[in-house]
C-alpha cells in the first residue's frame, strides 16, 4: 500500500504521514529533507540555489548530510523551496524517491508532489493544508523553542513567497492530486488532524 501526502509546508504533514507509517506498518519518507539537503549542499559548495547548474550538482550530496541538523533550519527550508523549481533537480531526486514508494510492501510520503507526480497510482492521497495564519503560528512556536530569533510577521512572508514559488514552477507544482482528500488542519490539534488522516485512508483503501 502507497500513501501519499502533499501539502504545503507546516501544514503538519509531515507530523501526519509519520503517524500513518507507525499506524500501518509502514517505512516513511520526508521528500522535502531530500530537497533541503540540495539546498544544504548549494550552501556548503558556496553556489547560487537560483542557478539550474549549481543546484544540479548539489543534488549529488552525499546520504550523510541527511543527518544534518541544520536541514530543518528556515534559512534551509527557504533554499529547498528553490532548488526545487530546476527541473534537473526534481529529475535527479525522482528515482530515489520512487524506489521507495515502489519497495516491497508499501510506503507513506510526503511532499508536494507525491500524489501527482512520484506515484500517482498511490492507493490513498491525502492534501493537508491550513491557512497562512495557522502555519505561521506553529513554525514560530517551534522556532521560538529551538532558540531562533524569528518573528511572526517574517514566517508569513517567508511561508507566502514559499507558496507562491512551491504553486507557480513550471515542473510539478503544489496541487492536490484529483483524487486527493483534502484535509486543512487550520482548526485541528495534533490528534485530530492524525485521526482525520487515518480515517481517510482507512476510506480510500476500503472503497
Amino acid at each position: 500500500m502507497i500513501i501519499a501526502v502533499d501539502g504545503p509546508t507546516a501544514s503538519g504533514k509531515g507530523t501526519i504521514a509519520k503517524a500513518l507509517a507507525q499506524h500501518f506498518g509502514l517505512p516513511h519518507l520526508d521528500t522535502g529533507l531530500l530537497y533541503r539537503a540540495v539546498g544544504r549542499q548549494v550552501f556548503l559548495d558556496g553556489g547560487d540555489p537560483d542557478n539550474g547548474a549549481d543546484a544540479l550538482a548539489a543534488a549529488s550530496f552525499p546520504d550523510s548530510l541527511l543527518g544534518d541538523p541544520h536541514l530543518r533550519d528556515e534559512a534551509t527550508g527557504g533554499l529547498a523551496s528553490r532548488v526545487s523549481i530546476h527541473p534537473a533537480v526534481r529529475e535527479a531526486l525522482f528515482e530515489r524517491q520512487r524506489a521507495f514508494a515502489t519497495r516491497d510492501g508499501g510506503a507513506v510520503l510526503d511532499g508536494r508532489d507525491i500524489g501527482t507526480v512520484i506515484a500517482p497510482e498511490a492507493d490513498a492521497k491525502l492534501f493537508v493544508t491550513a491557512s497562512v495564519e495557522a502555519r505561521a503560528r506553529r513554525r514560530f512556536l517551534e522556532m521560538r523553542d529551538r532558540g531562533a530569533g524569528v518573528t511572526l510577521l517574517e514566517i508569513q512572508d517567508d511561508l507566502r513567497r514559499r507558496d507562491e514559488r512551491d504553486r507557480n514552477r513550471a515542473v510539478a507544482p503544489l496541487v492536490p492530486a484529483e483524487d486527493a482528500m483534502v484535509i486543512d488542519t487550520s482548526s485541528l490539534d495534533r490528534d485530530e488532524a492524525i485521526a482525520a488522516a487515518i480515517a481517510a485512508v482507512e476510506e480510500a483503501i476500503s472503497s
